[in-house]
């Protein structure tokens, strides 16, 4: 029986082979040689020798040779093995590191800009598509909740989240509502549901609804009834999206089928929420390549993600998206310390220590 990807382990000199390879494609987007890994690599192997080995890695799966006469590129299998064992420990530099806390420092404490500016930073310092997913609007805690007069029976609702991100809409009720009215009913229902989730707050304003003192206490029925519908869950989670332009430049956006489909990726927001939330689960950083998801094996792509929060509990999604090509070895540290500088910034907007 033939060995398997699976059934043996790569020598030392087949690891650093492939870890030489993978290195030269990062920095050229060409097909990798015997002949330029012989003259660029740190082993003092004939092009033979590197023949034989390159042969038997591209037989395990590890690069497959996009043409007859040309080099070796690695696959899906090759970039998981420099990312789970081959690049080492890295590392955020300090200068980096500074300049991400100084500018988070800078940004006003609402989580909107504190988003936008992460969104920003993680494209900035990768050269790829930054990418951050806010909350689901009922997984968010309840820190206030305002009602602005409009003109005839119309209320514009601002509902703002124990970390900052604001909630508005517009709802009609059923006669024109005072300002000192409205003033009331947001006092009573942020004293009352303040540090409950707005699912949570929603489900007790529904079980007060069924109560018979609220059918008869007018002023209360149209307190929950006003408070039930600014509270509606049925918004969906943004997604904010920085350098999509920057791929644009990439030798693998060449075709303007792949721009195609780029755009289209970013167009349907609410399928990119659906699959990031997919790949992202639990702690710690995820790296999802090529035929890892229908995200990313569309386009070849690869997307390093993590989720960040408050206090242990997940708010949202934080990542770089763009071509497998990219240098893991810096985008993954990168990714970690973003997660967590955003995470530090919420829980302090929020007033929660991070866990």
């Amino acid at each position: 029986m033939p060995e398997t990807q699976s059934q043996r382990n790569l020598s030392s000199r087949e690891r650093e082979v492939l870890k030489d390879i993978i290195l030269l494609y990062v920095l050229s987007a060409e097909p990798v040689s015997s002949r330029s890994v012989s003259k660029h690599g740190r082993l003092s192997l004939s092009a033979a020798t590197l023949r034989n080995v390159m042969s038997d890695l591209e037989e395990l799966g590890y690069l497959r040779q996009p043409h007859t006469s040309a080099g070796r590129v690695p696959t899906g299998a090759g970039y998981h093995l420099f990312v789970e064992s081959l690049m080492g420990s890295q590392t955020v530099p300090a200068r980096v590191r500074h300049y991400i806390d100084e500018h988070l420092r800078e940004t006003p404490t609402d989580a909107e800009g504190l988003v936008s500016v992460t969104s920003r930073l993680l494209s900035e310092l990768s050269q790829q598509v930054g990418i951050v997913v806010t909350p689901a609007v009922g997984e968010t805690v309840l820190r206030a909740i305002d009602f602005v007069p409009l003109t005839g029976a119309r209320v514009l609702v601002v509902v703002v989240s124990e970390t900052g991100f604001v909630d508005n809409k517009v709802i009609d009720t059923e006669r024109p509502l005072p300002r000192e009215e409205l003033v009331r009913i947001s006092n009573y229902l942020t004293e009352n549901f303040a540090g409950l989730t707005l699912r949570q707050a929603r489900d007790r304003l529904v079980a007060l609804m069924a109560e018979d003192r609220a059918k008869v206490d007018e002023i209360l029925g149209t307190t929950l009834d006003l408070a039930r519908r600014s509270l509606d869950l049925a918004a969906e989670r943004e997604v904010v999206v920085d350098g999509t332009t920057t791929l644009l430049s990439q030798p693998e956006l060449a075709d303007v089928q792949r721009v195609r489909r780029l755009i289209e990726t970013f167009t349907d927001k609410a399928r990119l929420v659906q699959v990031l939330n997919a790949c992202v689960e639990g702690k710690g950083v995820r790296v999802i390549i090529g035929e890892d998801s229908d995200l990313t094996s569309e386009l070849d792509f690869s997307l390093v993600a993590t989720r960040y929060g408050v206090g242990g509990r997940p708010l949202g999604t934080l990542g770089i998206f763009g071509p497998s090509r990219m240098e893991y070895q810096r985008v993954i540290p990168l990714v970690h310390y973003l997660g967590d500088a955003l995470s530090e910034m919420l829980a302090a907007t929020s007033g929660r220590p991070e866990e």
